[in-house]
């Protein structure tokens, strides 16, 4: 039986340039980036990679649409591997461009046997929260479906993961805090998660803890402080990555995603709108066992008693940024029992993974709650 594995290779580097001439990189490699990443750190390298600029593709996260696009742009170019420098919408697109040429994600959303990787993959995140780097999961927004479609398949795992604390200085303090609270989730989520091992467990753990000091850090010095910290927040993305890779995330994800599809909420941020709230569900339900060791770890850091532990998360997190009613996203009262719906239909495999299992009913609640 298995129990965990940690597929890419991880590599840590102090800046872009070291990186490129470890892995020399050249006119075979494509290079998936966007340009005030490029400019500051790659640019001056004169690399012979041929180059790929997301935002001209499209904006925000990663669509079907933004992604056949690409797709089309890069059918002239012979390339062996490829490189992405950037965050969850550069690395999901490129774990595509890693596999045999298709013509339309909608083919692989359909029928997964199309997904056969053929390149090599080497993915440097640059923001602090998706740990897609080591995981399997690419998410794309279906336009016509008005939905996130999640694929996990092996074929995704990148060949290295490659850390450089240097590249997450240009990310502006909103989506640094949004990724790095998305990190916390997937720390969290994946500790409580039935599928957790003590393997998983162990990396949990350490990034929760690692995540809640950091916030302390900057909730108490203010939000250019998270400078003294990058690799701190670099490196529990990492490990809350491997461990959600291998035991899986739960209802706080499942919850997000019509939120986050259906009104182009960022990922981390929709995250971000449902985690506490589905805390205390799960504590009202089952405040023993798992749930009660992580109250504790919470507890020990944030310096109160297990019993405050959830409401005291709640407001170091609101010190870091302020959470927003679901109405405030354009949300209406009539999405509440279709979301709820949606979740429950569609995205059985995320909440199989969940502390407790939910009902239809209360999953609409916590909807009703944060609206």
């Amino acid at each position: 039986m298995q129990r965990f594995r940690i597929v890419p290779d991880i590599y840590e580097f102090d800046d872009f340039a070291s990186f490129a001439s470890a892995f020399a990189l050249g006119e075979k490699d494509l290079l998936v980036t966007q340009k005030f990443l490029y400019d500051p750190f790659i640019r001056d390298l004169h690399l012979p990679c041929p180059v790929i600029f997301q935002e001209e593709y499209g904006q925000g996260e990663p669509t079907d649409e933004m992604v056949d696009r690409i797709v089309q742009a890069v059918r002239p170019i012979d390339y062996e591997r490829v490189v992405a420098v950037g965050g969850g919408t550069v690395i999901d697109i490129s774990k595509l461009l890693a596999q045999k040429r298709f013509d339309t994600v909608t083919e692989l959303f359909d029928d997964p046997s199309k997904i056969v990787r053929d390149k090599e993959l080497l993915i440097v995140p640059t923001t602090c929260g998706t740990g897609s780097e080591v995981t399997r999961s690419s998410i794309i927004h279906s336009v016509a479906r008005e939905t996130k479609v999640r694929m996990a398949y092996d074929p995704f795992f990148a060949t290295a993961a490659v850390l450089i604390p240097q590249l997450l200085t240009t990310l502006p303090y909103a989506p640094f805090m949004f990724s790095a609270i998305d990190a916390l989730v997937h720390a969290v989520e994946s500790y409580l998660s039935p599928a957790a091992t003590s393997y998983t467990e162990l990396f949990s753990l350490e990034a929760t803890r690692m995540l809640l000091n950091a916030f302390q850090y900057v909730a108490e010095q203010g939000e250019e402080s998270r400078k003294d910290l990058l690799s701190d927040f670099q490196k529990a993305s990492n490990y809350a990555g491997i461990a959600f890779g291998n035991a899986g995330c739960g209802a706080v994800h499942a919850l997000s995603f019509p939120l986050s599809g259906r009104y182009h909420v960022t990922h981390g941020e929709s995250n971000y709108q449902f985690f506490c709230q589905v805390l205390r569900v799960y504590a009202q339900k089952k405040p023993q066992g798992k749930m009660d060791t992580l109250c504790a770890c919470i507890a020990q850091q944030l310096g109160c008693t297990k019993a405050d532990a959830i409401e005291q998360l709640d407001t170091l997190l609101e010190r870091i940024w302020h959470r927003k009613a679901e109405r405030e996203f354009g949300m209406t009262q009539s999405d509440i029992p279709a979301f709820a719906q949606e979740v429950a239909q569609t995205l059985q495999p995320v909440l199989a993974t969940s502390y407790v299992p939910l009902s239809v009913e209360e999953l609409e609640q916590i909807y009703r709650v944060l609206y």
